[in-house]
């Protein structure tokens, strides 16, 4: 329920996220959310605008809690090539345990969520993408902002495309990215 410590959007997505994963996207009413909220369902409406609108704050909000773990992973190394390492790991064993990806990316429940990790990803993937560069270029200033942003796109989506099918263990593809991102941008190689 929202409190006045807590705001209602927060309690609103909490709510759906956990009716989400229990129920999935298909089998969820908007006046469920409202009610595991403590609020009207026009609150909900006002807030979201559809279910849709509502599935997509759910989805960019967890985004950007992952990206905090990245941003905390990434500042742990010195080195560009252990940094990207560590962030590539990061993703797939918090992503191995995240109910809320294992909804969107198997489509249980429907497949209705996963263009919001496919065909209508942007906003997750721009987010990622520009966020790991800006904390790239604050931790290592001499990079090159263009290289930079392009290989943080092309490492973000590589990463995205092995949750939804993996091609090998997980450390094997971390090394594959790092090896990626550093010669591209001719950042040497830890020895």
């Amino acid at each position: 329920m929202a409190t006045a410590g807590r705001p209602v959007r927060e309690s609103l997505l909490d709510a759906a996220a956990a009716l989400l994963v229990e129920r999935g996207y298909r089998a969820v009413r908007m006046r469920d959310v409202a009610a595991a909220a403590g609020v009207s369902r026009q609150t909900v409406y006002n807030e979201f605008g559809d279910k849709w609108g509502l599935a997509q704050a759910v989805v960019i909000r967890d985004n950007e809690r992952y990206l905090d773990g990245i941003d905390a992973v990434l500042s742990e190394h010195e080195d560009l090539y252990s940094a990207v390492v560590a962030a590539v790991m990061f993703t797939l064993e918090t992503s191995a345990d995240d109910q809320l990806k294992k909804l969107v990316l198997t489509g249980a429940g429907g497949d209705e969520l996963l263009p919001l990790l496919t065909t209508q990803a942007e906003p997750v993937l721009f987010t990622a993408s520009a966020r790991i560069t800006e904390h790239g270029l604050r931790q290592w200033p001499e990079l090159d902002r263009a290289a930079l942003t392009e290989i943080a796109d092309a490492a973000v989506r590589l990463t995205a495309s092995h949750l939804m099918l993996p091609s090998g263990p997980p450390e094997r593809l971390a090394h594959f990215i790092a090896r990626m991102v550093t010669r591209y941008l001719g950042v040497a190689e830890p020895g």
